[in-house]
């Protein structure tokens, strides 16, 4: 396991890129569950994700199936 957050490893820069442009991003889960929102943040373990409710959501990183841009 990392001992830091990499920014350096392309996907957190793109996950990055679409907070700084705040895009709207599908995020699947690997149980199926399909998450729409806004990425508002990222750490090494986890991305915080709002939907069009304004109901945040914190995601784990293991739990990730796929990030795609809407």
């Amino acid at each position: 396991m990392p001992t830091g957050f990499d920014t350096g490893l392309p996907s957190s820069r793109q996950i990055q890129s679409m907070i700084k442009d705040q895009k709207q991003a599908e995020v699947k889960l690997i149980s199926g569950e399909t998450l729409n929102g806004q990425i508002l943040w990222q750490d090494q373990f986890c991305i915080g994700v709002v939907d069009e409710n304004n109901e945040s959501s914190i995601v784990w990183r293991h739990a990730i199936a796929y990030v795609k841009p809407k």
